[in-house]
């Protein structure tokens, strides 16, 4: 069918025996016309197959029914086995759809990535915007939040611009540590992730915390929440701590690092050290041996986030704050 061809507006009124303005009145979802109006003007639609033209539809309501997922991250990590980012993205897209929304993913892994996502936010192409992996002081959820734009974060923002949603890293961390304190593990180390992120940062405070009321040293490495750097920090405590009996990866994909490089070592697990990750992602169940982790709700942290955002663009009483809870999941590496 040609653009010329394509049923109008005046059409479907014709139709539904109604005027032009209600039945767009009806297309952009008002809900001040009587209800036998509405079915009338649905049926018309459907006879006709109107299809509405979007971008007038933007002008008269200011509406775009787009969300953006902004990732600041590249796509090599985002697209990797870690699972983290896709039940997030999962999450997202099951709330949106349920809500008739268009997802647009943004991937903003450099400074260059960075401008182009925040020229596109406020350009009002988006209705709102979620944001996952913030790393450090982040400005652009605040510069939106400034500008009017509803925005959402995963994790608390270090400038606690916006309202966010979280998982309990505090408590999850501190049952891991004292599991492992109550097994009679004496030399527990971290595997510690990047300390620009509020994940990372809270992670290690509660190992630190609960060590420290227990009387124990804190031993420590820093990666940055994948397979290799949990592999090079397991080699650099076991250069600096070869008495370790235990360590505490602050995700699944380094704990699964550590156990290549303890195996490499000689090192067996949990006979010799015990190892706990923090996701459980898929493969956690899967590794060699199956790894003890802490469980945050993955894709429910999507899903909170887009109900949260939602509630803000539509003018509803939203939570500044929603924190999920984490439980700790044994198996055989601990």
């Amino acid at each position: 069918m040609t653009t010329a061809q394509r049923p109008t507006l005046e059409a479907v009124a014709r139709r539904a025996g109604v005027s032009r303005a209600t039945v767009s009145r009806v297309v952009n979802g008002s809900t001040t016309v009587a209800e036998e109006i509405q079915e009338a003007v649905r049926r018309a639609v459907a006879e006709l197959g109107y299809v509405p033209n979007l971008a007038a539809r933007t002008l008269v309501t200011q509406r775009t029914d787009s969300i953006a997922l902004i990732m600041p991250e590249a796509a090599t990590r985002v697209f990797s086995d870690d699972q983290v980012f896709p039940g997030i993205i999962q999450g997202v897209s099951q709330e949106l759809e349920a809500a008739d929304k268009q997802l647009v993913l943004m991937l903003a892994g450099s400074a260059a990535g960075h401008d182009r996502v925040e020229r596109y936010t406020l350009g009002r192409h988006v209705d709102g915007v979620l944001f996952a992996s913030l790393h450090g002081a982040d400005p652009l959820p605040g510069t939106l939040a400034r500008a009017g734009i509803p925005a959402v974060c995963s994790g608390r923002p270090l400038d606690d611009s916006v309202p966010y949603v979280d998982v309990d890293h505090l408590g999850g961390v501190s049952r891991a540590v004292a599991y492992l304190l109550d097994a009679g593990r004496q030399r527990i180390a971290t595997i510690a992730g990047p300390q620009d992120m509020v994940a990372g940062i809270e992670r290690l405070a509660g190992y630190r915390d609960t060590l420290a009321a227990a009387g124990h040293p804190p031993l420590v490495a820093v990666g940055d929440f994948t397979r290799e750097s949990g592999a090079a920090a397991m080699r650099q405590l076991l250069d600096r701590h070869p008495d370790l009996d235990a360590v505490f990866a602050a995700s699944d994909l380094m704990a699964h690092g550590a156990l290549r490089t303890l195996r490499e070592a000689g090192r067996r697990v949990p006979d010799d050290v015990a190892v706990i990750g923090f996701d459980d992602i898929e493969m956690a169940a899967y590794t060699d041996p199956p790894l003890t982790t802490v469980r945050q709700p993955i894709k429910e942290i999507g899903r909170e986030m887009t109900r949260l955002l939602l509630r803000m663009a539509t003018g509803q009483p939203f939570e500044q704050t929603v924190i999920l809870p984490t439980e700790l999941v044994i198996r055989e590496s601990a």
